[in-house]
């Protein structure tokens, strides 16, 4: 039985860096627990605020926050947190040598009819001088991160990992309090026929995806020359976790209902992470035009339009693009 500490020692992942990890993950279990007790815990329903997305927070966005939140900014090695919950980055430790972002419960509108949901989260070097509560500490791409992952809160609690050397799955074993190793070395297929995008949206996209989109619909007579399957489930947790578990294609393209918006889905803590932990896995993560890895991002809480799978059907979409 190999636990993600000796999976880490192994990778020779640093200590402080270890340590930060460690502490993102003792507060996913402390969320793993509270929604598996669900209306037991008094954690149902939604709160009377907003957060700086405009979005309405569920009472388990603000307590799984909290408790990332909490436990991070206490380990003296990080100097500050970003988190899609919070209007502005928080500071830690002025020494702290990492920086973390995270979205504490993604898909948090699935929680009250009891759906997947998860926490995603990205670590990076705290490059420079200033304390954590400067966001321009914050403002490296993607490709500066040192370790990506997300929880899964489904029927088995499930980390997914990156450090740059592959991704693993590991499941939290209950009976121990750990999480351990079960699928090592992850690798996403290159091709699928199963694409997963929200079809209410289509009205909005841009011409080059509603052509990739139309031409996916039209099955073996059309030029993509295969029958496809639809999915969504309103969570990108769960759906990158089917990518990596069996193939597919995930996309919240732009669309022109704020064309202020570059997209719907958060780059420093979804964008970023997702594309690394996909990229790793031998997929390929865009924004139609450019890969999300190498955005560089203006704000804490940017926007991107995503598209990530398996590498050849991103590929093909791409090709609607460059036409």
């Amino acid at each position: 039985m190999k636990r993600l500490q000796d999976i880490l020692a192994k990778d020779g992942v640093a200590y402080e860096l270890e340590q930060v990890i460690d502490d993102t993950i003792v507060a996913c279990k402390d969320i793993a627990h509270k929604l598996a007790q669900g209306a037991l815990a008094g954690i149902l329903g939604s709160t009377e605020d907003e957060n700086v997305q405009g979005e309405t927070q569920k009472q388990l966005d603000v307590i799984s926050n909290d408790l990332l939140k909490n436990i991070l900014i206490s380990n003296i090695n990080v100097r500050g947190i970003g988190s899609e919950e919070e209007d502005y980055t928080v500071a830690g430790n002025p020494e702290g040598k990492y920086l973390v972002t995270f979205d504490p419960l993604d898909g948090s509108s699935n929680i009250d009819v009891n759906l997947s949901v998860g926490t995603i989260f990205s670590i990076l070097e705290a490059n420079g001088e200033g304390s954590g509560d400067n966001q321009e500490l914050f403002l490296q791409t993607g490709r500066n991160q040192v370790a990506a992952g997300y929880v899964l809160y489904g029927p088995s609690a499930i980390l997914v990992l990156t450090t740059g050397k592959g991704v693993n799955f590991y499941t939290l074993d209950r009976t121990i309090g750990e999480f351990v190793l079960t699928k090592e070395q992850v690798k996403i297929p290159e091709e699928t026929s199963e694409f997963a995008i929200n079809m209410s949206n289509q009205r909005f996209w841009e011409p080059e995806m509603k052509a990739y989109i139309d031409d996916c619909l039209k099955g073996e007579e059309g030029p993509l020359g295969k029958r496809y399957n639809m999915r969504w489930v309103a969570s990108m947790v769960a759906e990158v976790h089917r990518i990596l578990v069996r193939g597919g294609i995930f996309m919240y393209p732009w669309d022109n209902r704020d064309p202020n918006r570059a997209g719907k889905l958060r780059l420093m803590y979804e964008g970023n992470p997702m594309s690394w932990i996909i990229e790793q896995a031998g997929g390929l993560a865009t924004t139609g035009r450019e890969h999300i890895l190498d955005v560089q991002p203006q704000g804490i809480h940017d926007r991107v339009p995503v598209v990530l799978g398996s590498k050849k059907e991103v590929e093909t979409m791409m090709s609607y693009y460059k036409k």
